[in-house]
């Protein structure tokens, strides 16, 4: 059972890594009217948000594909060496690179100021996990470390829930692309509502592990 979990894991991660890499290849070589800049040419002038999109992109893929092998129990067994130096490198890319942009992003993010909000706290609580795990790292109190290095990857899977949302919406309603994107803004906090209940039930079955 736990061996089939992993296996889904990978299948699913896999899948939806390669659509991302797909998306952020599209940026390259760097254009500024490429797929999402489209319709970002009232801001994309801005060289500073040139910087924040293109370092947000190209870091926060990295980040993404670095996270999968991390939650996976046997792997920190077997290859603890590899398990920190990916930790080290997605910690660093995330607080150096990924959320930083991000936060830029966010404040001129499509859908107005309910949007924007969104994707500004979801920037600062990314930034804010990922912190308190690589503290607790600092400290071996490895229980919280798991729990909030879980809690920020939650947020970086933020990137494809987002979008699965928004093709759902699509969908089944008939609203308003920017009403459907004020909602999908949003779907971080359901991304973490569910690591919460995962450690609820976790502690209920006495365990704290994700994968065997």
């Amino acid at each position: 059972m736990r061996n089939l979990r992993t296996v889904l894991w990978l299948g699913i991660m896999g899948y939806f890594n390669y659509l991302m890499l797909w998306i952020t290849l599209q940026y390259i070589p760097i254009k500024l009217d490429a797929a999402f800049l489209n319709i970002k040419q009232n801001v994309v002038h801005l060289k500073h948000y040139q910087w924040a999109f293109f370092v947000h992109v190209f870091s926060s893929i990295w980040v993404l594909i670095l996270g999968v092998p991390q939650f996976i129990n046997s792997f920190r067994v077997l290859y603890p060496k590899i398990h920190q130096f990916l930790g080290k490198a997605y910690i660093a890319i995330t607080l150096i690179l990924a959320s930083p942009s991000g936060l830029v992003m966010g404040y001129y993010g499509n859908g107005g100021w309910i949007a924007q909000l969104a994707f500004v706290l979801l920037a600062l609580f990314w930034f804010y996990f990922t912190w308190k795990g690589f503290q607790y790292a600092k400290l071996k109190e490895w229980n919280k470390h798991q729990k909030f290095m879980t809690r920020s990857y939650a947020l970086t899977l933020s990137a494809i829930t987002l979008r699965l949302v928004k093709f759902g919406l699509v969908h089944l309603f008939a609203w308003g692309p920017m009403d459907i994107y004020r909602i999908a803004a949003w779907t971080w906090v359901l991304n973490l509502v569910m690591v919460e209940l995962w450690w609820y039930f976790e502690k209920k079955n006495s365990s704290n592990r994700l994968f065997q």
